[in-house]
């Protein structure tokens, strides 16, 4: 049974550029991301079919990310995911930029340089240090100006891909235990690649283990390995983890019935998939919804710091 949004606790957020402008891609000030943010009365809880990128220069800044709060400061970078859904937190207190793009702007439509640049391997939360602050400053104020540069829209935008991909570059330096590290084996991250992808797309119908190792073609022991190499946690972990975030979202951003959402997620028995977040999450399903629902009424709040104005 297919689960439907509602709407009363979830916007849906698709690329829309400023009026006029026509690139796939748009570098924002802090000061410009402030003003369109209180523009919109209101703003709450949203999903997002695009990349956003938000990078904090001074201050200090929280944001809600697949619910959970991650709190900002000097040289923290956020990257959203098509997918995912987030929360700004108060927009004072901070100053950097904000980078949205179309999702398809770092796919198939521009040439692939692989895993290095790619957005999609980044983590959530990337720290960097003051030398990668400074280049990151850099690249970004370059980006604004050349996309407002009297050229054809199409080498503009081959120009801000390619600048993108160099600054998505860098941010993978400076993450630690990255899937991009040298001292993994390019076989091994393959694997785990793979194995992603399939969670992803399987995750309310495979539980195990074994289906994953089978269609992917290697053991569970092996793919068991792989997963704690890349990733730190068990295959078995990394598929519990999926499974509960979609969980939390249903929970939150439909009003589906528990037994429903259940049933969408590959559960034989109501009772089985309330035992099962219990066991995940120290809460009950229901527990969980309404706990998120009053907290979805607050916006993150910043941590103590000094204005920025």
């Amino acid at each position: 049974m297919a689960v439907t949004a509602d709407r009363e606790h979830i916007t849906p957020v698709h690329y829309r550029a400023a009026d006029g402008y026509p690139l796939d891609l748009e570098v924002l000030t802090a000061l410009e991301l402030r003003r369109r943010v209180l523009a919109v009365p209101h703003r709450g809880v949203e999903s997002v079919d695009l990349l956003c990128l938000l990078y904090v220069s001074r201050g200090r800044y929280a944001h809600m990310v697949d619910f959970e709060t991650y709190r900002c400061s000097t040289g923290s970078v956020l990257t959203v995911q098509p997918g995912q859904v987030h929360r700004f937190g108060s927009m004072g207190g901070w100053d950097g930029w904000f980078v949205v793009a179309r999702s398809e702007h770092t796919g198939a439509r521009y040439p692939s340089s692989g895993p290095i640049g790619d957005p999609s391997e980044l983590p959530v939360h990337v720290q960097v240090d003051a030398t990668a602050r400074s280049a990151i400053d850099g690249t970004l104020a370059q980006m604004e100006n050349d996309a407002h540069l009297d050229s054809p829209v199409a080498l503009r935008n081959a120009l801000l891909f390619h600048q993108f991909r160099g600054l998505v570059a860098r941010l993978q330096l400076g993450t630690a235990n990255s899937e991009t590290s040298p001292g993994i084996e390019p076989v091994v991250l393959q694997r785990f690649r793979d194995f992603r992808a399939e969670v992803e797309r399987e995750h309310a119908r495979w539980h195990a283990v074994a289906p994953y190792a089978r269609r992917i073609g290697c053991s569970e022991r092996s793919l068991t390995r792989t997963t704690e190499a890349v990733a730190g946690l068990t295959a078995k972990s990394f598929i519990t983890r999926r499974i509960v975030l979609e969980a939390k979202r249903l929970l939150v951003h439909t009003s589906a019935p528990v037994a429903t959402i259940a049933e969408t997620l590959g559960f034989d028995e109501p009772t089985n998939f309330v035992k099962y977040f219990r066991r995940e999450t120290g809460t009950t399903p229901g527990a969980f919804r309404t706990a998120s629902h009053d907290a979805g009424a607050r916006p993150p709040r910043d941590p103590p710091g000094q204005p920025v104005d």
